[in-house]
């Protein structure tokens, strides 16, 4: 059997890890290289390096901290932030990243997708979506949060696994950061519409939010978190060896 994938998120802003509630009220962390290295070393299965200004500020990736985090760390890891060109994969890609996640720039221009996926092979492009429910839809959100594109999601992130993304980080607006549980209506309907892996991000309060969405959800790949790791809320070790025991198969 598969095992699931715990993966903490770097959101980085002028070169320092923050996080937020509902993508706003940002607050310091730490040093992206300092987190990374410590998430290497216990337990994390994969790291994901989200420059989370880059697009609304319309400018490229910052480089030399995303070579930095990848020289230091053992895990698989994967980039996002102003991603808008197979130029942009290009770079993050030499920096070090094994997969490069794109959301914005896809919804600009989804022909990227799979432009990306025939260069470089689909395991290596991750559709990041930011949703969001409007008027009881579930609606795609662009720019960190910022716009509503009006798109609806599902047949959103659909279309983008049938033109080559590889893997699915679907980050519900409604519950980031607020530390209730993940978006489990949300991933339920992701999971029935593709068959590629799915990552749950936003939500994750405690060790037991994790075990709800493997028990409830068994056909998502990985759980996603920020604060609660960054502030050891949550060892990952610990929640690791409480996922084992609650028969979900894991790395420990």
């Amino acid at each position: 059997m598969i095992t699931k994938r715990i993966i903490p998120c770097l959101d980085v802003k002028d070169g320092r890890v923050v996080k937020g509630v509902n993508f706003e009220g940002l607050s310091d962390v730490s040093s992206p290289v300092e987190l990374a290295r410590y998430y290497s070393e216990n337990g994390a299965d994969e790291l994901v390096f989200y420059d989370i200004t880059a697009s609304v500020e319309k400018r490229a990736l910052f480089t030399d901290i995303l070579r930095e985090v990848a020289s230091t760390i053992f895990i698989p890891l994967t980039v996002g932030g102003g991603i808008n060109t197979l130029e942009d994969f290009d770079r993050v890609l030499k920096c070090g990243a094994d997969k490069v996640s794109v959301n914005s720039g896809a919804i600009r221009n989804p022909a990227l997708i799979s432009a990306a996926a025939e260069r470089y092979g689909d395991q290596c492009v991750v559709l990041s979506v930011d949703v969001k429910r409007v008027d009881g839809v579930f609606r795609v959100f662009a720019k960190g949060g910022r716009e509503n594109t009006g798109m609806e999601a599902i047949s959103w992130i659909r279309r983008c696994v049938e033109a080559g993304a590889g893997e699915v980080v679907v980050n519900s607006i409604d519950t980031d950061g607020v530390k209730g549980g993940f978006d489990l209506p949300l991933l339920r309907e992701v999971c029935d519409a593709v068959s590629v892996p799915v990552i749950a991000s936003g939500g994750a309060g405690s060790a037991n939010d994790f075990i709800k969405l493997f028990h409830t959800i068994p056909q998502v790949d990985a759980g996603l978190a920020a604060s609660i790791f960054h502030f050891g809320e949550v060892r990952i070790k610990d929640l690791k060896q409480q996922m084992a025991a609650e028969s979900i198969p894991v790395r420990l």
